[in-house]
């Protein structure tokens, strides 16, 4: 009998560590070589794992939502068939606390609403969400307690629904009375540092600008009513990043990355364009590649593809990674300004606030015209002040002037 460690392999360039998102295997399974046996989060992409022999799973580095240096033991195979032995040789990841038990009491009902870390997979929540069904109340037999889909079809075929629903209803009604402990771990943790590492490290300054879209939005409407039956729909962000392509050739250093510790601004020819997107996982930023290449349809299918694409867990590595300038949007939510920070090592991040009806001074008489803010925030150490309003002035003349941005 013999055996194997596999070490945590390297993901990526930079990358020293990874995160354990879900083990498909668990000590005892007899596993092929190149079978799945796990995912692993490393910078805002998950990863799937496989097997690199054939043996016996006789131990797990830890449980799920742990992170482990590259280079250390991932998991332990015993080489040669012998149950007794790989029995022995059985650790099992260290067991979890059992959640704490919260009393809440409706008018009819007791009912506990548990305090736990909830783990499960996208689908799982996805599943979870449209049934109405709060996951801290059901029971995972997955490592650590992980929550997979029978055991939400189980609760869910043993009248967990309205459970659900009555704690839903006690929760609200005695919030004050009831709280929640929440590892941060995951994608969530990978958000935070990153969030943290930007704001450190980058000197950040913001710049807000007011844009007239009336314009522009009878062109895109026009557009619309004309399209093809094979042409995506046209939002306001195609018209943004064919806008970035137009104006980034004068502003090299907006579409760059900076390396603080080599000095080095590394600019960039092509337009990697990075879109904030939220998902049920946390934000990730798919990149759209080559947009200079792009006509505006070609924009908006590649914008429809990545983004629905990303928003079902299925993005992988190399779709999160490469942008050399990011949009950011809030959508119809909206707000007046915003401060956005940039997605590191990039020099400058492009917010979106809402386009709204908003009564303007035009040759000294008031109308109402389709206005919008861009709120946009650049790395003070590469972009100064003058520079960053001259690009979002340049942004604005061709935004208002949208024929402009088809010469």
């Amino acid at each position: 009998m013999s055996q194997f460690s596999f070490k945590l392999p390297d993901l990526g360039e930079g990358i020293v560590a990874s995160e354990i998102v879900e083990w498909h295997v668990k000590v005892g399974d007899t596993v092929s070589e190149d079978q799945h046996i796990v995912d692993v989060m490393t910078d805002k992409a998950v990863v799937e794992v496989t097997a690199p022999v054939s043996g016996v799973v006789a131990k797990l580095a830890c449980e799920a939502g742990i992170e482990i240096p590259v280079g250390s033991e991932l998991i332990l195979f015993t080489l040669e068939e012998n149950s007794q032995s790989a029995a022995q040789d059985e650790r099992p990841p260290t067991p979890v606390a059992a959640p704490q038990a919260v009393s809440c009491l409706s008018t009819n009902d007791p009912v506990q609403v548990l305090s736990k870390t909830v783990l499960s997979s996208p689908s799982v929540r996805r599943h979870a969400r449209e049934g109405n069904i709060d996951l801290s109340l059901v029971s995972g037999t997955g490592t650590a307690g992980r929550i997979n889909n029978s055991d939400l079809q189980d609760f869910i075929d043993n009248g967990g629904q309205q459970v659900s629903k009555v704690a839903a209803t006690c929760s609200t009604i005695d919030a004050d009375f009831a709280s929640k402990d929440i590892k941060i771990s995951g994608l969530r943790r990978v958000i935070a540092k990153k969030m943290l590492q930007a704001t450190h490290n980058i000197p950040h300054y913001s710049y807000i600008e007011e844009i007239d879209l009336t314009a522009l939005d009878t062109l895109r409407e026009h557009l619309n009513k004309h399209r093809k039956d094979d042409q995506q729909k046209l939002t306001l962000l195609p018209f943004i990043m064919q806008t970035l392509v137009k104006v980034i050739r004068d502003f090299p250093h907006c579409n760059a990355h900076y390396n603080a510790e080599t000095e080095i601004l590394t600019q960039y020819s092509a337009v990697d364009v990075g879109i904030a997107t939220m998902t049920e996982q946390g934000l990730l930023v798919p990149v759209i590649k080559n947009t200079q290449q792009l006509d505006i349809w070609q924009s908006a299918a590649q914008l429809s593809k990545i983004t629905a694409i990303t928003r079902s867990g299925g993005a992988k590595a190399q779709q999160l990674t490469g942008s050399t300038i990011t949009i950011t949007s809030l959508g119809a939510i909206g707000g007046i300004a915003t401060t956005p920070i940039i997605n590191a090592p990039e020099t400058t991040i492009i917010g979106i606030n809402k386009m709204q009806l908003r009564p303007v001074v035009i040759d000294g008489k008031i109308v109402i015209r389709k206005m919008m803010n861009l709120s946009s925030s650049f790395d003070h150490r590469i972009v100064d002040g003058y520079d960053g309003a001259l690009f979002i002035q340049a942004l604005k003349t061709l935004l208002e002037n949208p024929g402009a941005i088809f010469v």
